[in-house]
């Protein structure tokens, strides 16, 4: 248990912090494996709309860094892929 005053007000904002990022992170994996679920349903529209979705909150978690713009990009293209293969 932190001492000191400014101790216990990061360990506060610390806690904050990692159940926003939890939210961020679970959306964003939910996200991503219900457009892939659908894609492979051939539900194709329903897809699109949530892929839509998806590339919105991977660039928003990318932007408050809660992951790297790298897997962002990566996450979007791979699913981007997916739906394109499915459609052809």
């Amino acid at each position: 248990m932190p001492n000191k005053k400014s101790a216990i007000k990061e360990l506060r904002k610390a806690k904050k912090r990692s159940v926003h990022n939890a939210r961020v992170k679970t959306n964003f994996k939910a996200l991503f494996s219900k457009a892939k679920d659908h894609a492979d349903k051939g539900e194709m529209e329903e897809a699109k709309k949530i892929a839509v979705a998806f590339q919105t909150a991977a660039d928003k978690a990318a932007k408050v860094n809660v992951i790297s713009k790298n897997k962002a990009n990566r996450k979007k293209s791979t699913l981007m892929k997916m739906l394109s293969a499915k459609k052809a």
